[in-house]
Order: C-alpha cells, then structure tokens, then sequence
C-alpha cells in the first residue's frame, strides 16, 4: 500500500483571483512582507500498488484523467510506502 501526497497548483501566467484576496487580506493584517500568494489544491490518496512504480503510474493517471485540468494546472506528488 502507499500514500500519494499530491499538490495541484495553477500554471504559471495563469491569474489566480483567490491567492490575489489571500494576499490582500494578509496585508491588510500587516503582513506586508508576502510577496505573491498561489492557491492551489492537496489531495492525499491511499492505494493498492504491488511497487512504487505501479503506484506512481496510478497517481498520474489520475490526476491527467480527472484531477487536473491540463490547460491550465500543473501537479506534482510524492509517495509513501507502507501507509
């Protein structure tokens, strides 16, 4: 079994309205040192993988049929064995 930690994040040139309200609330609390804010998704799925390489072709075949929007999102994810 292992657990992919995966973080989904909008593309770079890509504007993101809500880390732009994120950035503004942060400096209208006096946090004037955040720079930019990029919001983004993080999905944890456990799964029935006989080895690591099996487990990462399931993760990317997940997230380029249904968890990603290619056109405008990148992934990238991390697995656990064991979990």
């Amino acid at each position: 079994m292992y657990k992919a930690k995966i973080w989904i994040t909008l593309r770079t040139g890509i504007l993101d309205p809500a880390g732009q309200a994120v950035q503004k609330g942060l400096h209208s609390q006096g946090f004037v040192g955040v720079r930019d804010v990029r919001m983004g998704k993080a999905i944890e799925l456990l799964l029935d993988a006989e080895n690591e390489h099996e487990a990462g072709n399931l993760v990317r075949e997940t997230c380029e049929r249904l968890l990603v929007n290619p056109v405008m999102e990148d992934y990238t994810f991390t697995l656990e064995a064991g979990a």
